[in-house]
């Protein structure tokens, strides 16, 4: 066995008035680690959307009537509640899983050398997104599955998929001023790419709102909308979305783009077509539950997708430090 480190009574404390400045003095992470920690926080993002989705597809919204409780006894869910409590108390065990994802991505970020601020601070971001989603998912529980919340609280977690995607793509650049790869006639034409895939994400909620699938029984109340109104806008803007991806492919060959824009957008025009089909299919054999999951981790890849291609637009070289975060007076603070 190896010697145990000695702690001074000093180092005790440090660690615990500022856990991360004492791991980040004591531990250098490869940067392979810190694009995976970011990575594992982007993956456990989709996982709880899918998954919520899942409590929502099996009629489990209401499996624990309560928060934080799972009833007012207990703060599991018991036998006696059966697959729809099992279901809902356990996409609630998930978000603890995010939440180790997210400091995973911290804990590296903060340990890096040197210390990137803007990177911790988006894993920061993530977190304080993770908490307020979980106290608005209690909220949902507690008003009965209001559409309007449950519609909040999806697209909070777009947000957090959102912060989460761009902080693994910043794990692997620099901090260097962004250099643009293409010209600002294209930017902005992924720009408005992505304000309509924002917009058709927004009133793939209000189908949801408005639809069959109300989470626990067709006695919650839904959005008193036009389902099938609102259901064909969905798919207008689903055209526009993909008819843009398909201009911004075109633009890119025609304008000679590097290659990284071209194969984000491509990847973005794959998983829209992909994301389409499902849609088409579960509209016209009346939305069975698996399809119905399906497209809602579809709309989380496509959001992803949709802020690479964004991404790529321009590179940030890596650098090296010209401090080494040990010699940064600002390292005693978080």
């Amino acid at each position: 066995m190896g010697s145990v480190p000695n702690v001074t009574p000093a180092d005790a404390a440090q660690a615990v008035r500022n856990p991360l400045a004492f791991i980040a003095e004591r531990w250098t992470p490869a940067q392979r680690t810190v694009r995976r920690a970011a990575l594992s926080a982007v993956v456990m993002t989709v996982v709880i959307v899918v998954t919520g989705g899942a409590v929502r597809l099996t009629g489990s919204g209401l499996g624990c009537p309560t928060w934080p409780k799972c009833t007012d006894q207990s703060l599991t869910a018991t036998s006696e509640m059966g697959f729809h409590g099992a279901i809902e108390f356990g996409n609630r065990m998930l978000t603890y899983v995010l939440c180790a994802a997210v400091g995973w991505a911290i804990i590296a970020a903060r340990s890096q050398k040197p210390w990137r601020r803007g990177l911790t601070r988006l894993g920061w971001t993530q977190f304080w997104l993770v908490m307020g989603n979980a106290v608005l998912g209690g909220i949902v529980v507690l008003v009965g599955l209001n559409p309007y919340t449950v519609a909040a609280h999806f697209l909070l977690s777009t947000a957090l998929i959102a912060v989460a995607t761009v902080m693994w793509q910043r794990t692997r650049e620099g901090d260097a001023e962004p250099r643009p790869l293409v010209g600002k006639a294209v930017q902005q034409l992924v720009w408005i790419l992505t304000a309509a895939t924002v917009a058709l994400i927004m009133v793939g909620t209000v189908v949801t709102g408005s639809g069959p699938h109300a989470g626990d029984s067709s006695d919650v109340a839904r959005m008193p909308l036009d389902w099938e109104t609102i259901s064909k806008a969905h798919a207008v803007l689903a055209w526009i979305v993909v008819t843009l991806a398909f201009a911004l492919w075109f633009v890119l060959k025609a304008v000679d783009a590097p290659k990284g824009p071209l194969h984000r957008t491509r990847d973005l025009f794959l998983v829209l077509l992909a994301q389409g089909v499902i849609g088409y299919v579960q509209y016209f054999t009346d939305l069975p539950e698996v399809l119905v999951g399906l497209h809602m981790l579809g709309s989380a890849l496509v959001w992803i997708a949709v802020l690479r291609v964004l991404l790529s637009l321009r590179e940030r070289p890596l650098g090296t430090a010209e401090v080494p975060a040990q010699a940064d007076p600002a390292l005693s603070r978080v």
